[in-house]
């Protein structure tokens, strides 16, 4: 048996979770902020930065206190190296070298896109050739694995993520931070849609773009304003997450069929969305394609993700040294292999 313990700081989240042999989750401890970041209406690094000081040495303890686990039965540690928040990378990747350096355990820096994407090795077995739709708060991405450790990513977003989309219309409708679970619900409530533009680019890419539609949105906004009439915000929430479920679904879809993979999976905070969520399962279900998403915990930030990502290299022979920094822009072809 392995046991990794994982650390994640990239965001707003504090965790440290165990995981055994890279899919069974002992324990995952979170703490969150977004208590603290909702009167901005976004996230804000120094804020963000100071929790992680606060919490980091908690949460690790209370994780391996929930696994009933000494560090001496530790066999590494995996921290997310990037990409994230720089000041709330470097909480996570002291902590992990200190705790590292005093059991002396390896270390193990792991892309924290790559951690999306093996979540799903802890509720379900990954099959390669693979193709992973990634769509959170700062990424839109469609990701072809066609072995372990290995990602190619095919399509990418040009302008603002799914999820910063979600957030800007959300405000423009006045609705609380994190905006994406509010505009979900009242698009599920509504009893009628705005039609809002779909954005395909150019014949056969893969490629995303979600700046135009949030425009549209506050176009059509003004537009009522200056009339006189009122917006109905679950006519425009149903209308917006309409526009982008048929694109992410369609070009998943499409991307899917032309690489022939075995199995199709979402990751990341916005595979939460139920209208998404459901979409994507009725189309693959349609295509006769095995379909997963994680269970809702496990699509937003957390430490397990990160354990299952660095078990995978643990097992490749992948260690990572104590020159290890955050790398705010990690790509992440530069894990592949490692």
């Amino acid at each position: 048996m392995t046991y990794i313990l994982g650390i994640e700081t990239s965001c707003d989240e504090t965790a440290a979770s165990i995981v055994k042999d890279g899919t069974v989750i002992v324990s995952n401890v979170v703490a969150s902020q977004i208590e603290s970041h909702k009167r901005f209406g976004g996230v804000v690094p120094e804020v963000a930065s100071r929790h992680h000081v606060e919490q980091i040495t908690l949460v690790i303890e209370e994780a391996l206190t929930q696994a009933a686990i000494e560090p001496k039965e530790l066999d590494a540690v995996a921290v997310t190296e990037g990409p994230g928040l720089v000041g709330a990378l470097l909480i996570g990747i002291q902590a992990a070298k200190a705790f590292a350096f005093a059991h002396q355990l390896p270390l193990i820096g792991v892309h924290h896109i790559a951690g999306h994407i093996y979540a799903n090795a802890l509720e379900n077995p990954m099959e390669f050739p693979m193709l992973a739709l990634v769509i959170s708060g700062g990424h839109t991405e469609l990701i072809v694995m066609q072995e372990d450790g290995h990602f190619e990513k095919i399509g990418e977003t040009r302008d603002d993520a799914a999820g910063e989309a979600y957030d800007k219309v959300a405000r423009v409708l006045s609705l609380p931070y994190p905006g994406g679970p509010h505009i979900d619900r009242l698009a599920s409530e509504s009893d009628g849609a705005v039609d809002f533009p779909r954005v395909w680019l150019e014949e056969g890419s893969y490629d995303f773009s979600f700046s135009g539609l949030k425009s549209a949105v506050i176009n059509y906004q003004h537009n009522l304003q200056q009339k006189g009439q009122e917006i109905n915000p679950s006519h425009v929430a149903a209308g917006f997450q309409q526009s982008v479920v048929d694109v992410v679904v369609e070009k998943t879809r499409r991307a899917a069929k032309k690489y022939g993979v075995k199995q199709v999976i979402a990751a990341g905070g916005v595979a939460a969305n139920k209208g998404l969520r459901t979409a994507l399962e009725t189309t693959f279900a349609e295509a006769d394609v095995p379909f997963y998403v994680p269970s809702l915990p496990l699509c937003t930030d957390n430490a397990a993700m990160i354990a299952a990502a660095g078990y995978s290299k643990f097992i490749a022979g992948a260690r990572s040294d104590y020159a290890m920094n955050g790398r705010p822009g990690m790509p992440l072809s530069s894990w592949n292999g490692l």
